[in-house]
């Protein structure tokens, strides 16, 4: 990172793309399917136990966010009430940056991000957002099995997450997925964000989705807390 008198000056791609969900929500399947369309990850988890192609994931992105969740007492099911990233917090984002400077669209994707997106945003404000939210007990489903949460658990976690979602999509204004829609409607809602995006890769084949991934749906909403209800339901008036 080199200095202009006494500011640092950011080392990054020219465009960095955030993609924000939670866990079990579809972000490995939004992030695949624009890595299609040629957004570049730099080196991310194409295998996982529960996820036969990958979560997409950074692990240098993963690291730093567990380290900030650590530091304020928290984990990824145990969100902090607050987070305050410290300036080696704001270094580590830094140099990770500078690590992916590279021609094109760089995006990284991991579900903690939405809990420590304000010293992201700090670190570097023309930072770009794409979201995804999925049905709460298709989520409630999926973390049962992956992680053995609790049903009651895993609404709150559920709940916060997304209301960090949908509070930084009332300051930000992006786009927003539902991934309890179809595939074709899916991949006809991704290709049709790929171009605002910066995302140019001419007649890339999407081969991402994976039905036999998708084990769980979520249906009814009635047997949801009203404040899950209602804004699962904010979500879906504003998805694209």
């Amino acid at each position: 990172m080199s200095m202009l008198g006494s500011e640092p000056v950011l080392q990054a791609p020219q465009r960095v793309l955030a993609i924000l969900g939670m866990h079990r929500s579809g972000t490995s399947c939004l992030t695949g399917s624009l890595q299609d369309a040629g957004l570049e990850l730099g080196d991310c988890h194409t295998w996982n136990p529960y996820n036969k192609k990958g979560n997409r994931e950074n692990q240098a992105f993963v690291d730093l966010h567990d380290a900030i969740l650590a530091a304020n007492g928290g984990a990824w099911d145990k969100p902090p009430r607050k987070v305050r990233w410290q300036q080696e917090h704001y270094e580590w984002a830094r140099n990770i940056l500078a690590e992916q400077t590279m021609t094109g669209v760089f995006g990284f994707k991991d579900p903690r991000a939405l809990l420590v997106i304000d010293g992201w945003r700090k670190v570097l404000p023309s930072l770009e957002f794409v979201g995804i939210f999925r049905h709460p007990e298709a989520v409630v489903q999926s973390l049962a099995n992956r992680s053995q949460l609790a049903r009651d658990h895993a609404l709150a976690l559920w709940f916060h997450y997304n209301r960090a979602l949908w509070h930084l999509y009332k300051k930000e204004r992006f786009p927003v997925l539902c991934f309890d829609e179809g595939e074709q409607e899916f991949q006809a809602k991704v290709a049709s964000l790929t171009p605002q995006l910066g995302l140019t890769r001419e007649e890339h084949v999407a081969t991402f989705y994976d039905r036999s991934l998708k084990q769980y749906c979520g249906e009814s909403l009635s047997t949801l807390p009203w404040r899950v209800r209602r804004l699962y339901q904010n979500l879906r008036k504003v998805s694209v």
